[in-house]
């Protein structure tokens, strides 16, 4: 530690001290590769940030590193560094023998600013050491001890390197040959708390620099945070239920909306309001609905467009192999050379393949929209029983069709087959291969339609079946209604015949005012209509009345219905001159003790 020591600064020492060869210094620094000194003691290093701790465009110091990246690069060893004699005021120090080896140094601490200096004279003094060190920097403080060493502290760590430079000199002070005048010089690296302490201070400052950059670097990749969401209020609704209306505003407004309600904003007083933005974001499914039927149209005439297209490119290339077909021909093939022969062979294998592969995309894309056609006609016959056979005709139809259209295809194929086979004994060895391949490809594809062929006839078979037992159900249906009438009928004759011999009563009630079902519905809607008026109502309120729950009833049919019940309904006079008014009551009660 350097505590207790004298402190001395450069501001106590006079900063011009005469040198009797100033150039030495200088010479001797250049030849380790260190940067100069002035004669005021000061480093010429334009770019040294002392703030920081470390020189600009150098990488972040290392503990094993002396100083900060400035420790002067290795002498090699053929050529030896040339180290002469340096004159100071009270004293002279003459370089070491060259041909030795370099001091030995203990490891460098991390951040050591401090430097033990051993081999002083006995007549040295402080003035002394602070005239030899200061050459290397500010020294801060120097603690001299009674056994000739002395541990000095320089202001930063690459004053370190150049005071151990003179490490091997000997020194003399003055011109005297006294043995207490006269030593070797021995400096190593010295470890002090105070050096380590503001080692990891600085390396806390770099630590928190360096975060600091990772979080600005974070912030900057890092994407925006969502604007924050208005608070309710009757003017915030409007603006949210204009913007729902709006497609270009609609994910904002919905937003806010869906806060607000998370929020608990909804109570009696803002219902309506809440319930009008939701009316309004429902409506926005049918403009969704209509954007999807617009967009699934457009593709749908995208796809129209590219079969279109690419049915127009198989035919020139049908027509393009039919050229090479009509070109390997013996007529034309033995006037070309055997070079345009071969060219013409290749190309025609070129677009065969490029053919089939187009054939091949046109037929999935048939294949697709038949799938389609047929998921749409599985879906659809959940209707009505009425409507199965109707459906089950126009299905047996479609039966038909595909099957002529498949034998078509059949036909088709059998051709193609049967010309390729002609073909394939004109043809040379070199196409032999490929026919066999299309020989292969159109026998699966024979097979396959073969097949479905067989599917389809089964198929057609089980629909028939299926006609003819719904034609047998409907005609056991028909006989059976007829024969439930013809009963209904045996039976009502046979009630009326009973119904005249056992009740002859009941011919005498047939002749009652009550006509149908409907007058004795009106009958008792009216009695209980005038039994809570007990001081009657006109015939007009009657009506008014009725005519809310049926509007075909008219005003002449209620009158003759009521005179018809004079035990039931009874009608009077109320009012004087011009106010008389005619008023039916309810008397039903009487008219019960009366008949």
């Amino acid at each position: 530690s350097t505590d207790g020591g004298g402190n001395l600064s450069l501001d106590s020492i006079p900063m011009g001290l005469p040198m009797s060869d100033p150039s030495a210094w200088a010479t001797a620094m250049n030849n380790l590769g260190m940067a100069p000194m002035g004669m005021t003691g000061q480093p010429l290093l334009p770019d040294f940030d002392p703030a920081l701790g470390m020189m600009t465009g150098i990488p972040p110091i290392n503990p094993m590193m002396p100083g900060l990246g400035i420790v002067p690069p290795p002498i090699p060893p053929d050529m030896p560094a040339v180290k002469e004699i340096i004159h100071c005021k009270s004293c002279t120090l003459f370089p070491p023998n060259p041909h030795l080896p370099p001091p030995a140094t203990r490891e460098r601490p991390p951040g050591c600013k401090t430097v033990f200096v051993g081999g002083l004279p006995e007549n040295g003094t402080e003035q002394i050491i602070m005239e030899v060190f200061e050459q290397c920097g500010e020294v801060i403080a120097i603690r001299k001890s009674k056994k000739n060493f002395c541990h000095i502290r320089f202001a930063e760590e690459f004053m370190v390197d150049k005071a151990l430079y003179l490490s091997g000199y000997r020194i003399r002070l003055g011109s005297s040959t006294d043995k207490k005048d006269t030593g070797r010089l021995h400096v190593d690296f010295a470890q002090a708390r105070d050096d380590l302490y503001e080692w990891e201070c600085k390396q806390r400052m770099l630590a928190r620099e360096e975060r600091h950059r990772r979080r600005l670097a974070e912030e900057r990749f890092r994407p925006p945070s969502p604007p924050p969401v208005v608070h309710y209020s009757d003017h915030e609704c409007s603006v949210v239920a204009e913007k729902l209306k709006d497609d270009t505003k609609f994910l904002e407004a919905i937003q806010t909306l869906l806060t607000w309600i998370e929020r608990g904003e909804v109570n009696r007083r803002t219902a309506n309001n809440f319930y009008s933005m939701i009316q309004s974001a429902n409506s926005h499914i049918r403009r969704l609905v209509n954007e999807k039927a617009a967009h699934e149209k457009e593709m749908e005439e995208a796809k129209e467009k590219f079969k279109l297209a690419l049915s127009g490119i198989l035919v020139q290339f049908e027509q393009i192999v039919a050229v090479y077909h009509s070109a390997s021909k013996q007529k034309a093939w033995d006037h070309f050379t055997k070079a345009q022969r071969k060219n013409i062979s290749v190309w025609c294998k070129q677009a065969e393949e490029i053919r089939n592969i187009h054939n091949d995309e046109l037929m999935g894309i048939r294949r697709e929209e038949e799938m389609e056609m047929s998921d749409e006609e599985i879906e659809d016959p959940s209707e009505m029983k009425e409507t199965e056979e109707s459906a089950l005709v126009s299905q047996v139809e479609a039966l038909k069709e595909e099957n002529d259209s498949l034998r078509w295809q059949l036909d088709a194929y059998r051709n193609e087959v049967e010309l390729l086979k002609q073909e394939q004994g004109k043809a040379s060895r070199d196409e032999d291969t490929t026919k066999e391949q299309q020989m292969k490809l159109l026998q699966q594809a024979l097979q396959g339609m073969q097949k479905h062929l067989l599917k389809v006839q089964e198929e057609y078979k089980k629909r028939e079946a299926e006609l003819e037992k719904v034609k047998e159900d409907k005609l056991k249906i028909e006989t059976l209604l007829e024969n439930l009438k013809e009963q209904e009928s045996s039976m009502s004759r046979v009630c009326a015949c009973s119904q005249e011999k056992e009740c002859p009563v009941e011919k005498t009630l047939s002749n009652s005012p009550v006509k149908s079902e409907r007058e004795v519905l009106l009958v008792g809607i009216i009695s209980t209509f005038l039994h809570v008026h007990p001081f009657g109502a006109s015939i007009e309120y009657i009506c008014s009345y009725l005519q809310r729950l049926d509007s075909k009833i008219c005003t002449a049919e209620v009158e003759v219905l009521m005179t018809r019940l004079q035990n039931t309904f009874r009608q009077e006079l109320s009012g004087v001159g011009a106010s008389l008014e005619k008023r039916w009551k309810f008397c039903g009660f009487d008219g019960l003790k009366m008949t």
